[in-house]
């Protein structure tokens, strides 16, 4: 795969499901964080509030949207996996199964900590 320059570039090169998931995903990122911004950085499309605070990848089988403050998110739906000390990612095998409304909850709680706390990628 050739490197994108926007996140629809992106998410216009799979030719299958993903796009179709990607793009659900980035609606909801959108409706939660209208105010964020997204663009391609470390290859792959990155939403900013306050610095970085939502990525997403399309891997051969499933989508990841991972969230660099995950560890810190309330995940009442049990969608969030990993176990590092900050990331946590939401893992995507169909467009069917994207839970919704606990992506805009954590979209929303992830703008909130952005806000707070600011950049993740500076503060330890």
């Amino acid at each position: 795969m050739t490197l994108q320059r926007t996140a629809d570039e992106y998410m216009a090169a799979f030719d299958d499901w993903r796009t179709d998931a990607m793009k659900r995903l980035r609606e909801l990122v959108g409706e939660a964080a209208p105010h964020s911004a997204v663009s391609i950085k470390w290859s792959q499309p990155v939403w900013e509030w306050n610095g970085p605070m939502i990525w997403m990848k399309a891997e051969k089988n499933h989508v990841n949207l991972g969230f660099w403050r995950g560890a810190e998110l309330d995940d009442p739906d049990g969608v969030l996996e990993g176990d590092g000390d900050r990331m946590r990612h939401v893992k995507v095998t169909s467009v069917d199964t994207i839970p919704d409304e606990a992506i805009r909850n954590l979209v929303r709680q992830a703008v909130k900590l952005n806000t707070a706390k600011g950049n993740p990628t500076l503060a330890r």
